[in-house]
């Protein structure tokens, strides 16, 4: 090589590192600009936990939103590490995520907050999906409170749309995009699971937002929130009666209880204290009269009457039916805790105040606020005054949209959930058939699970432990489609885990097992075999 060749070569070598050291100046300086985080070394868990504080999400499409503090948290016990996100999207839906440390499944979860929210005390049910190695996020609903009241909602239409319908939409929005920022790839799957309140989210994401979530499961979803509401104030009048104490005790609704299943227990062919379908449950109350020759162990004529109010459901002073019931024969020793409290008693049942405060703060338009009392409800004529609020009732069955966005739903209830009414969600099943052309079309996308005994969320004397998710993630991401699933019913220390279980379950709490096939295929004892093992059960002949 000549001298002005290798000259000219050593010039472009020195250009080439110039221009080398400029573009990685440049590239520090845009990482360095205040709001934009710094991913960092892929295994540098702390800097990218911290980097996500002083990011900049507000240019998210529909869900402008800030990050409040990050806290990075080490694994204990069976829980394992993660980065932990609080925020807001704007102007006021909280959320709270966590973000596994070191094994990432690549997928998110969000799951609905119950009640009235306005906390994030329902991240323990992402538990089980961090375990699993889900990114997991819940919100709010965009609102500070206890789970009981609705003082948030008062003069304040646009809080109930968000606490229902707008804040899992953009807590998803959200969520993925700080799940992405974080592992610097997007999620590949996304799943959805809530219950009650939150079970209404879940289905308000399938008919309003069909592209947030591949799968989603929603267990006791309040279909009818206004009937919900109203079902439960008629009961309370009627369990309450005229001077604010319990028409039935305990004892008396446990007698009901024994008397109901003794009489309808095998319609699923095994004695095991559970219903099968109370709907097939003929029993009367009546059957339990006092007589002279029975004066112990009965029910009086009040009594009689208020459980046939219950089970019957509110009707207007000349017999009209206003909403369906939702107590059905089996579900006897949960009323007291949804049913119970009067404006003597209010503060021994918390629900009581809470079905109050719908029609104080939200319902009723102008809200007629704190002074207003639950005996001020005319069945006569207060129930036309609340179309407005049935505004937030998801009960559109049209889920072409959700078919076609390739999205699964499972719903899931109990025969037993005396508040939330198994018979509103099999209305909307069965109206959902009509509209997505039958069974088989929608049973591809879309399918009811009813559970025998179970209660509201779970609980209750029958197999209420169910791994929803490993369900949903084999049909979402296998396409096994679940033809059953297999329920448990366990022996536990504290009650609280009836509704939160820890998968796999632990054998020696399992007490028995039962399949649960889709709506409408009920379970059936074999005859053989032990009665205890979901095996020796199949699906009943129409």
């Amino acid at each position: 090589m000549s001298t002005n060749s290798a000259t000219l070569q050593g010039a472009r070598n020195i250009t080439v590192r110039k221009l080398f050291i400029l573009l990685c100046v440049f590239t520090i300086g845009i990482n360095a600009v205040p709001g934009r985080a710094q991913a960092g070394p892929v295994n540098d868990i702390p800097a990218r936990c911290a980097a996500l504080q002083s990011a900049d999400f507000s240019q998210i499409p529909d869900a402008p939103t800030q990050v409040i503090s990050t806290q990075l948290k080490d694994p204990s016990g069976d829980a394992v590490g993660y980065c932990e996100v609080t925020g807001y999207v704007a102007p006021s839906i909280g959320f709270l995520l966590r973000l596994p440390s070191d094994h990432w499944n690549g997928k998110f979860f969000e799951t609905g907050c119950g009640g009235a929210c306005g906390t994030f005390d329902w991240i323990s049910r992402c538990a089980e999906p961090l375990r699993k190695g889900y990114a997991c996020i819940v919100s709010d609903g965009g609102h500070k409170s206890t789970v009981n009241d609705l003082k948030w909602a008062y003069n304040n239409p646009q809080a109930p749309i968000d606490y229902l319908v707008r804040a899992p939409h953009v807590t998803a929005l959200a969520g993925k995009a700080i799940v992405e920022r974080y592992y610097n790839k997007a999620p590949q799957k996304s799943y959805f699971m809530g219950c009650s309140a939150g079970g209404i989210q879940a289905l308000w994401e399938t008919q309003r937002f069909p592209w947030d979530f591949d799968g989603i499961v929603a267990v006791g979803p309040a279909l009818h929130t206004t009937g919900v509401i109203i079902n439960a104030l008629w009961a309370n009048r009627a369990l309450m009666g005229k001077t604010g104490e319990p028409v039935l005790g305990d004892t008396d609704l446990e007698l009901l209880h024994q008397a109901v299943v003794a009489k309808c227990d095998m319609n699923d062919g095994i004695k095991d204290g559970v219903i099968g379908d109370p709907r097939a449950c003929h029993f009367s109350p009546s059957e339990l009269r006092c007589t002279s020759s029975k004066p112990n162990h009965c029910l009086t004529a009040e009594q009689i009457e208020a459980v046939e109010k219950i089970y019957g459901g509110p009707v207007t002073s000349k017999g009209e039916q206003i909403v369906r019931p939702a107590a059905l024969k089996g579900s006897e020793r949960t009323w007291p805790i949804w049913f119970g409290g009067s404006e003597h008693r209010p503060t021994t049942f918390p629900f009581y105040r809470f079905v109050g405060d719908w029609f104080r703060y939200s319902y009723f338009q102008p809200n007629p606020g704190p002074t207003w009392k639950t005996e001020d409800f005319d069945f006569d004529s207060d129930y036309k005054r609340l179309g407005m609020a049935e505004g937030m009732d998801p009960v559109n069955p049209d889920l072409r949209r959700f078919k076609v966005a390739g999205g699964k739903l499972m719903v899931v209830t109990g025969w037993n959930d005396a508040i939330e009414g198994a018979l509103r969600t099999v209305d909307y099943y069965e109206t959902v058939e009509k509209i997505m052309g039958g069974r088989a079309e929608t049973q591809d996308f879309f399918r009811l699970f009813v559970i025998p005994g179970m209660e509201h969320c779970g609980a209750g004397d029958g197999a209420f432990a169910v791994d929803y998710l490993s369900y949903l993630e084999a049909w979402v991401e296998k396409g096994e489609a679940p033809d059953h699933l297999v329920g448990s019913h366990l022996r536990l220390a504290d009650p609280a885990e009836a509704y939160n279980p820890k998968f796999p379950l632990d054998p020696a709490k399992i007490e028995f097992s039962r399949p649960v096939y889709p709506y409408p295929t009920t379970a059936k004892y074999l005859g053989h075999g032990n009665p205890n093992d979901a095996a020796n059960f199949g699906p009943a002949k129409p």
